[in-house]
């Protein structure tokens, strides 16, 4: 009997699914910012980092970008998600690129197969003129994002700091 019993564990312990728990990571640390119009402080703007056949796009409010910098200070805004910035998280049928995003009309492929939106998180923005005063320099930052898909799993690895750098012209 002991062995029917021992044997029936060790059917059961093999024959337990993990349920398809997929546990994701964004490793967007050398994928370079991206955009299709270039940065202005006076209007929302969009970025977007590709790596391979996933984009997280970062879509910044009005004003968020800081051009009031005077001198060699440095000024700090923030923007919360979802309620002023947006982040998105795509994953693609196939590699993806800045066509994609740049085209009138995006092409048919590759398509989407999975887009999630950050519920919660914050931007932060710090802002300095550059040496020859002609622009300014903002560097983005992301902060406890949280991201969970359509059945409720959260992306684990939130590491994603530094978004980027980008520069606005000074008349902007």
């Amino acid at each position: 009997m002991k062995k029917v019993l021992f044997f029936m564990l060790i059917l059961l312990a093999f024959a337990c699914s993990d349920g398809e728990l997929q546990i994701e990571t964004l490793d967007f640390d050398s994928a370079i910012i991206d955009f299709c119009t270039d940065p202005v402080a006076t209007s929302s703007n969009i970025f977007f980092k590709i790596n391979g056949d996933e984009a997280l796009i970062l879509e910044l409010p009005s004003g968020v970008l800081n051009n009031g910098v005077v001198g060699a200070d440095t000024i700090t805004t923030q923007s919360t998600i979802p309620s002023q910035a947006q982040l998105t998280y795509r994953i693609f049928s196939n590699t993806v690129t800045s066509t994609y995003f740049c085209s009138d009309i995006p092409p048919a492929s590759p398509t989407v197969t999975e887009e999630i939106e950050a519920e919660d998180g914050l931007v932060i923005i710090k802002t300095i003129a550059n040496a020859d005063t002609t622009a300014y320099n903002h560097t983005i930052e992301l902060s406890n994002i949280t991201l969970i898909n359509g059945i409720g799993e959260r992306i684990t690895d939130l590491s994603i700091n530094e978004y980027g750098e980008v520069t606005t012209a000074i008349s902007n």
